[in-house]
């Protein structure tokens, strides 16, 4: 090597680390000891958890640990092979026949992670020759699948669907081999929702692929809690994810089975990849026999939700409009977001600060997440607290 040259091959990686310190972005773990499905202890001190998927409390619930444990002294620690090796144990085709019929569906496949199935999926669907359309604002580990496929690829306005008609009907004649359509039903950063009817409807009017991401749905919406997709027909690919609402790890799509064989045979996500173990198995198949007795708890939940995000707007906080347990409050400024999150934290509540590039320049939040285990009290503590900072 030359006398002289800079020898330091870690130097950008230094340089990018002191750049997010500098712009307060700078990203860190913390550990925390669950203590039941709402409070938690981080550094010795105990907090009411408003930043947890755990929807339902289901991580903690009795009945779907017991299952856990079961499966595990039956089967052993793990499933030890991909599916198509010597990973496909009996209990994963029975919970994939079981999801199938609980969703109205054909068929189901189980993934191992939602990012994984997103980022390996999309690109085994499209190719350079296809066009993908989604929403502005997908979750990253779509736009990732998006990028992995090498489609050419455009995002229409965040739940406008005319602005994604207008894209269709401009591509339709260009020539591409298949058009994809993908977005989310509950947007996981702004708690919102997808028109899914009005999805399907252009997706058949226009020939196109759909594919719907419904992780914040499941467990809390549609039928029996069972999703937003669930019983429709006309969706090519629904995702749901277990580390939600269900409480435990992993995830899984209903599709056509064709469509599955397809997935199976030449997606490498799932071909290439040990499957699921036994004791997540045992655990999600106990919650999908909890879930659909679970109404007065969505319904609780969902009344929650309405209480304390109108509450924060009375005291003069920008909430986007939620129909989920997601709740954000648009704070805008990084410092100012991440002062309030202290506070709260210091005064007995952990609520996770989400800063850009996971969520638009300019619209850094506090990401509120509520619980079907969150009582009134908690929920009255935290707007309490929210009204002191505010007049402060």
């Amino acid at each position: 090597m030359t006398s002289g040259t800079n020898n330091n091959k870690l130097e950008f990686i230094e340089k990018e680390l002191q750049e997010r310190e500098k712009n307060n972005n700078l990203r860190q773990l913390n550990s925390i000891e669950p203590q039941d499905a709402v409070t938690i202890v981080k550094n010795g001190k105990t907090l009411i958890n408003f930043s947890s998927n755990d929807y339902l409390g289901l991580s903690k619930h009795p009945q779907i640990i017991a299952a856990s444990h079961d499966y595990l002294n039956r089967y052993g620690t793990g499933s030890t092979a991909s599916r198509l090796v010597a990973g496909t144990y009996d209990i994963h085709e029975k919970l994939e026949e079981k999801i199938a019929k609980l969703c109205g569906k054909e068929a189901a496949l189980l993934c191992n992670t939602g990012f994984q199935a997103n980022t390996t999926i999309i690109p085994t669907l499209v190719d350079n020759k296809s066009l993908v359309l989604c929403d502005r604002l997908v979750h990253n580990s779509i736009l990732q699948g998006i990028l992995l496929s090498k489609a050419r690829w455009k995002r229409y306005k965040h739940n406008d669907l005319s602005h994604l008609e207008i894209l269709l009907k401009k591509s339709v004649s260009q020539g591409y081999n298949r058009i994809l359509i993908v977005t989310e039903t509950v947007f996981s950063m702004e708690g919102d929702r997808s028109d899914v009817d009005a999805l399907i409807q252009l997706s058949q009017q226009y020939n196109t692929l759909l594919y719907l991401d419904d992780a914040h749905a499941l467990g809390i919406m549609g039928k029996e809690g069972m999703g937003l997709t669930a019983y429709k027909s006309g969706i090519d690919i629904s995702l749901g994810t277990f580390g939600k609402a269900m409480g435990s790890f992993g995830a899984f799509i209903t599709t056509s089975k064709v469509m599955r064989n397809y997935l199976i045979n030449c997606c490498p996500g799932f071909i290439y990849t040990t499957a699921l173990p036994p004791a997540v198995i045992g655990s999600i198949n106990a919650g999908f026999d909890i879930i659909p007795n679970l109404d007065k708890e969505r319904e609780y939940l969902l009344q929650q939700v309405d209480y304390l995000q109108n509450k924060l707007r009375k005291l003069g906080y920008q909430v986007i409009c939620s129909s989920s347990p997601i709740i954000p409050v648009i704070i805008g400024n990084k410092k100012k977001a991440l002062q309030l999150s202290r506070f709260l934290e210091n005064n007995g509540i952990l609520a996770t600060t989400i800063r850009p590039p996971t969520v638009p320049k300019n619209t850094d939040r506090i990401r509120l997440v509520l619980s079907s285990q969150h009582q009134p009290e908690h929920i009255d503590y935290l707007i309490n607290l929210m009204k002191q900072y505010y007049e402060f």
